[in-house]
């Protein structure tokens, strides 16, 4: 019997033709899949993305936040019987049939919750996303990078820069940006934590799901990603990122958190 699969893209005031190719990259595949448009604008202006049979559009203008948002079709999802479900942005495309490649890995183990595949920018660089376990001083030093020396060893080990590129690997955070998740697992440890509008989400919840599965970075497929980080450059998104920071440790523990360097150093014995 072949798995139920379903997607979700969150969209927000975005451009037609950058949603167009994330919409197009992720039906371009011979499983049977089920994609949910979750429009958070003012306007249902995005609505005439839908030209295909298999996508349902919902405009949702109070815009609750990206995970809240996912959840709409993470519970839609559930109700459908899916067995797995892609979290997708809008800004991401590729060509291969990525979809199915990672459907195909996930199904001979039933111990991974959550993957993600490699994740590129437009100039074919890797995008250092699967990481260790953040501390309050991981996060500050990220937006500091200095001094250099001791900043470049920090980050390699942080983000995990000096595994082989093409190993899959478990690691207790992957990013949000394009991730498949067992809806097993979601029922087992929850949705997004309604509680982060927006950044930190993602990590929380790969958290959640390490604790119990395998949260696998898969290389053998990848994706592109035209990532802008918008807390770089907008104080308004700065202040959404700080706030989300403090619920998460908040949740988790700031210089006390029992867990995390048991964890890390777990993750970080694969690679010895």
């Amino acid at each position: 019997m072949s798995a139920k699969i379903t997607c979700c893209i969150v969209l927000y005031r975005n451009d037609k033709n950058v949603v167009q190719k994330a919409i197009n990259s992720c039906l371009n595949t011979e499983l049977d899949i089920k994609m949910y448009l979750i429009d958070n604008s003012p306007t249902n202006e995005l609505s005439k993305l839908v030209e295909d049979s298999r996508i349902e559009y919902f405009h949702n203008p109070s815009n609750p936040g990206f995970g809240a948002s996912h959840n709409i079709a993470i519970k839609k999802a559930i109700d459908q019987h899916s067995d797995y479900h892609f979290i997708v942005n809008p800004d991401i495309y590729f060509t291969d049939d990525v979809i199915g490649s990672m459907i195909e890995y996930i199904k001979t183990d039933m111990a991974i919750g959550m993957m993600m595949p490699q994740i590129l920018n437009e100039d074919g660089s890797i995008q250092n996303l699967p990481k260790l376990l953040p501390s309050p001083f991981s996060i500050l030093w990220r937006k500091v990078k200095k001094p250099n020396n001791a900043y470049n060893a920090f980050i390699n080990k942080y983000e995990l820069r000096e595994v082989p590129k093409d190993l899959i690997y478990n690691t207790p955070i992957l990013s949000g940006c394009f991730t498949l998740v067992s809806l097993k697992a979601i029922n087992e440890v929850g949705m997004y934590d309604d509680n982060f509008f927006m950044y930190f989400e993602d990590w929380d919840l790969s958290r959640r799901i390490h604790k119990y599965y395998k949260t696998i970075y898969f290389p053998k497929v990848s994706v592109i990603h035209e990532y802008e980080s918008g807390a770089n450059k907008s104080k308004r998104l700065l202040k959404i990122f700080i706030n989300s920071a403090i619920t998460y440790f908040n949740k988790w523990g700031w210089f006390f958190d029992s867990e995390r360097k048991e964890i890390n150093d777990k993750t970080l014995s694969q690679f010895n």
